[in-house]
C-alpha cells in the first residue's frame, strides 16, 4: 500500500538547493554523439558538445545499498520523498545561452521550485519542478526547468487519443533498440530499471516493454532543431511527454517550421506523437 501523500510536508522541500561539478570530456562527447545518431568524429578541446550534454554531467552517485527496487535512489535527500512509486520526466523548458565545450569544467546549481498534487486518468499525480543553472568558465551556459512526475503503480495505462498522425515537413526514422536505451542509461548514470530490465518493467510496472527515456527523445528533437537551422541552437526549447515510447519498434523524429520557430515531436511506429517540443530562436 502506498504511504499517504502529505503535500504540506513535501512542499517544505521548495527552495532547497544543491550544486555539482563535472568536466566535459572528449570521450563523453563521442559517446553522446554516437547515441544521438551523429557523426562521432574526434572531438578536440574547445569543440562544442551536443546541446544536452549537461544531462550526462555530475549525475548523483549512490551506493547500491541506497537504491530502491526500481533502481532509483531511495526517496528523500535533495528531491522530496514523494510516496508514489512511478517516477518519470513530464517535460520542461531549456534556455541555451552558450554551448558547453570539450574541456569545460561545468557546474550545475539546482533548486526545488515547486511541488504540486493533481488527479489524472491514472490516479494521483505529484509534480516536482526543479530549476537548474549550468555554467562554464565563460559564464552561464544553460538555464532549465525540469518537471518530474510521480504517480501510482497501476496496471491500467491511460489510453491516448488516436488522432490522425500529424504530417511532418522534416522526418528521420530510427529503431528503439535496447542497446540504444542501455547506452543512454550509461551516459546519464541512470539506474531506473524501466529502461533495461524487461522482467521488471513488464511484470512489476505492467508496461509492454522497455521504455525509451524522455530526455533522450527531447535530446533528439533539440538536435534536429539545431541541424535544420544550420547549426544554430534555439534560444528556448519547451517540451512535454505525451505517452510512453517502447523498445523494438521504429520511431521518428519530426519537425515543422512555424512563424514563431519550429514545432518538433517524436512519434511511435503508428505515427502517434510521444513527446512534443517547441523551439524558438
Amino acid at each position: 500500500m502506498t504511504e499517504k501523500l502529505d503535500i504540506d510536508h513535501l512542499r517544505q522541500w521548495i527552495g532547497r538547493s544543491t550544486e555539482a561539478t563535472d568536466i566535459v570530456t572528449a570521450q563523453l562527447v563521442m559517446g553522446l554523439r554516437a547515441t544521438l545518431f551523429q557523426e562521432v568524429g574526434e572531438p578536440k578541446k574547445g569543440d562544442a558538445a551536443p546541446l544536452t550534454v549537461h544531462w550526462c554531467l555530475a549525475q548523483p552517485v549512490f551506493p547500491m545499498s541506497m537504491l530502491g527496487p526500481d533502481g532509483h535512489p531511495t526517496r528523500g535527500g535533495f528531491l522530496p520523498p514523494v510516496p508514489l512509486p512511478r517516477r518519470m520526466w513530464a517535460g520542461g523548458e531549456i534556455e541555451f545561452l552558450q554551448p558547453l565545450q570539450v574541456g569545460d569544467e561545468s557546474t550545475r546549481t539546482s533548486r526545488i521550485a515547486d511541488v504540486q498534487v493533481k488527479t489524472g486518468s491514472t490516479g494521483t499525480l505529484c509534480f516536482v519542478s526543479v530549476e537548474h543553472s549550468i555554467s562554464s568558465p565563460r559564464g552561464t551556459a544553460i538555464r532549465e526547468r525540469q518537471d518530474i512526475v510521480y504517480r501510482e503503480m497501476t496496471t491500467t495505462q491511460a489510453a491516448p487519443a488516436k488522432a490522425p498522425p500529424p504530417t511532418a515537413q522534416h522526418r528521420e526514422t530510427h529503431v528503439s533498440d535496447p542497446v540504444l536505451l542501455f547506452r543512454y542509461s550509461a551516459l546519464t548514470f541512470n539506474g531506473h530499471r524501466i529502461h533495461y530490465d524487461r522482467d521488471y518493467v513488464t511484470k512489476v510496472e505492467g508496461y509492454p516493454g522497455l521504455i525509451f527515456h524522455g530526455p533522450l527523445q527531447a535530446a533528439l528533437i533539440i538536435e534536429m532543431a539545431e541541424k535544420l537551422r544550420g547549426g544554430k541552437a534555439p534560444k528556448k526549447f519547451t517540451y512535454r511527454g505525451l505517452q510512453p515510447l517502447f523498445e523494438g519498434t521504429e520511431f521518428s523524429v519530426n519537425a515543422n517550421e512555424t512563424e514563431a520557430g519550429m514545432e518538433l515531436w517524436t512519434a511511435n511506429a503508428e505515427g502517434q506523437p510521444t513527446m512534443k517540443g517547441t523551439a524558438v530562436w
